[in-house]
């Protein structure tokens, strides 16, 4: 009696496995995950219910006390301990406590290049109760400038290698910001901090400095990348900060995990996600200075990483490499990141090896992310029903003529269907914060939305459009700045410098959406960048673009760049590009119209400039 019951209880276990994998095939992958992010919750409720929340500063010192001489920074060859971090950091706060006025609660800027002095200052104005405002270290003049005066600080660090950056505008930055150099000799008007440290005690720095009882007090500025106009400063509270640096163990890193670091650590990715997560992780951070495409494996080899951060972006330019022979002979397991399109994707696990790609999605600001733990290729994540619960997000119908969300007769807003794109928006409440930036309250009332379903509620704008597929996997579509309607349709940039991208002469494409009187919305254009000793085939191009694009996708206007303008992050530049349009008498670069007659791009002449502008050749 008991054999047959017990073959009934395994053959009806075994159908319902099947059921699960057949109707539910991530069931386990999405438990898992949940479970991840169930335990870290509670386990910053439990610190919060003990009346001890703890940043990332307490958790840095937790792992200088337990492992004092692991390796935590590996520079140009130097290690640097959990030890000796602690001990410089330290020297930096005495520095300030010695010949500075700061106090608790003051602003700190830091202009500095990836170097174990940004996470030595950037820790010690922490123990002093200070928030640090992460400048971008290429900023030069006007730019440089503003981002100064927007996080109004009481002083501003400068890295030996930025300090003439610094000395061009120093006159004009306000009299009562106090500018530290770090080097030995620094222009006038400067305080060497370099000498000071020489002279600090490296003794622990006590806690009362530092301690906090509220999560949501500022710890960093971190400035937006710029790419539609000036930089933001986006305030980053304690509780975002230590949310952040669980990322990498999210995805599975360990203590055990060398982590490679060549984004730029004024960035969120860079600073959060990588020295922040390092640091919950007790890992080792090898961190470069600049990324390099041809250094990159030789370091990874080097030092024996296991995982780095990426954007797409980087790993584009790796695939751009010329092959070498044992490109797979290496220890990376996992890379980490955001922006890598699908091709790019697979033609990195196949030319480099089986590497994790742990894709996520997340705005240095925003109140909402997602992580693709599934590893599916191109999706930045996977959501279900009890993820909503703790992430709650909905994909809104978006007015691209108008440039706004599309609201019905009641002027309310309404969800997409899955497989549509739609604005993604996350509601701003007392689970969800969202703290938005410094300065002007206009800044941060810019990026919320109002009066979306029912009266009185407010949503974060992503300004991200998504898709939501039928398994419940996202996928990013395009930016709404960056997605233009033509002819009544909806043309994605990202589709279209994809399809232009694939012509073997092409190096980069970035494509906008510029105004052409007389028609609604906005026509395509591509700036193009040629790969060294490769000729440009105009022809080609439009038989590309015709046969792969629809027509109202096609871009009308072609501008050929001897070089691309980016972000920090590697972002393109698009903002001067569409306010410079298509006129030959301001662009000194060449410029090519489509013309189907001919089938292939022209050369724009002001003539034909002239006959467009005036309506006689229509588009």
């Amino acid at each position: 009696m008991l054999l047959p019951w017990l073959a009934g209880l395994g053959a009806g276990a075994l159908a319902l496995r099947l059921v699960q994998g057949l109707l539910f095939p991530h069931f386990w992958d999405d438990l898992r995950f949940l479970l991840k992010v169930v335990r870290f919750g509670v386990r910053l409720e439990l610190y919060r219910w003990r009346g001890e929340p703890v940043t990332v500063l307490d958790r840095f010192l937790s792992r200088a006390r337990e492992q004092p001489g692991k390796p935590f920074l590996v520079f140009e060859g130097a290690v640097h301990t959990y030890r000796d971090v602690d001990r410089r950091s330290s020297r930096v706060a005495h520095a300030f406590l010695r010949r500075s006025s700061l106090r608790r609660g003051d602003t700190v800027a830091l202009l500095m290049s990836n170097e174990p002095d940004f996470v030595h200052v950037w820790l010690g104005l922490a123990k002093l109760g200070c928030a640090v405002a992460f400048l971008n270290c290429s900023l030069r003049a006007g730019p440089l400038l503003h981002c100064v005066r927007a996080c109004a600080p009481a002083a501003l660090v400068v890295g030996g290698d930025l300090l003439g950056s610094v000395e061009e505008v120093l006159p004009s930055i306000p009299k009562e910001v106090s500018v530290w150099g770090l080097k030995a000799s620094v222009p006038p008007g400067m305080t060497s901090l370099t000498q000071e440290l020489r002279e600090a005690p490296e003794d622990p720095v006590p806690r009362s400095y530092h301690i906090t009882s509220n999560l949501k007090s500022t710890c960093l500025y971190i400035f937006t990348s710029g790419t539609t106009g000036l930089p933001k400063a986006a305030v980053i509270t304690q509780l975002q900060a230590i949310k952040a640096s669980a990322g990498l163990w999210a995805f599975g890193c360990t203590s055990e995990d060398i982590v490679y670091i060549t984004l730029p650590l004024y960035h969120s990715s860079g600073a959060l996600l990588g020295i922040s997560g390092c640091v919950e992780l007790g890992a080792t951070c090898v961190l470069k200075k600049k990324f390099s495409a041809s250094q990159f494996w030789l370091d990874c080899k080097k030092y024996n990483v296991t995982v780095f951060q990426y954007i797409g972006e980087l790993c584009r330019y790796l695939c751009k490499q010329p092959e070498r022979e044992g490109e797979k002979d290496h220890q990376v397991r996992m890379a980490v990141g955001n922006g890598i399109r699908s091709d790019v994707w697979r033609e990195f696990i196949h030319r480099f090896g089986n590497i994790k790609m742990c894709e996520l999605y997340g705005a240095t600001e925003g109140n909402i992310c997602f992580m693709n733990h599934t590893g599916k290729i191109g999706a930045v994540g996977r959501t279900n029903m009890f993820y909503k619960l703790f992430f709650a997000f909905d994909l809104i119908k978006y007015d691209f003529q108008k440039d706004e969300p599309m609201r019905n007769e009641q002027n309310w807003c309404s969800s997409v269907k899955k497989g549509e794109p739609g604005l993604l928006i996350s509601p701003v409440n007392t689970r969800n914060p969202f703290f938005g930036y410094a300065g002007s309250y206009k800044h941060t009332k810019s990026k919320l939305i109002f009066d979306v379903f029912k009266k009185g509620d407010v949503y974060f704008n992503t300004g991200d459009l998504m898709v939501q597929d039928q398994d419940n996997f996202l996928y990013f579509w395009d930016r709404i700045g960056d997605t233009f309607r033509w002819k009544g349709e909806n043309v994605a940039t990202m589709e279209v410098a994809d399809v232009i991208g694939m012509l073997d002469f092409i190096q980069e494409a970035n494509v906008y959406g510029v105004t052409v009187p007389g028609y609604e919305g906005k026509t395509g254009m591509a700036a193009i960048l040629l790969k060294p000793n490769k000729s440009l085939d105009l022809e080609q191009i439009y038989e590309q673009v015709v046969a792969t694009l629809p027509a109202y996708a096609c871009p009308r206007f072609l501008r050929i760049q001897e070089k691309m303008e980016t972000t920090g992050t590697f972002k393109l530049q698009k903002f001067q590009l569409v306010e410079e349009g298509f006129d030959p008498l301001k662009i000194s670069e060449p410029l090519y119209f489509m013309d189907s007659l001919k089938k292939s791009y022209v050369p724009l002449t002001t003539e034909l400039y002239d006959q467009i502008m005036l309506g006689e050749i229509k588009l």
